[in-house]
């Protein structure tokens, strides 16, 4: 059984919330290969032109090469 791991950073966006932004992009990435741990590495956010808060974060996402 190999104990290697493929190591790819995303970033989720939301405007509800850090929670929701992170939850996003590790469900999308679990979606398309099976997710084995994830650490938020950067929190941010900004204005949008509209006016409203728009919560982003970067994502290390730690995935089995093979089981």
């Amino acid at each position: 059984m190999s104990k290697a791991f493929e190591i790819v950073e995303r970033v989720g966006i939301s405007n509800e919330s850090i929670s929701e932004a992170v939850k996003s992009v590790v469900q999308e990435a679990n979606s398309e290969k099976k997710v084995g741990w994830f650490e938020v590495i950067e929190e941010r956010g900004r204005m949008t032109s509209e006016g409203k808060v728009e919560f982003q974060v970067t994502v290390k996402i730690g995935r089995k090469l093979s089981e």
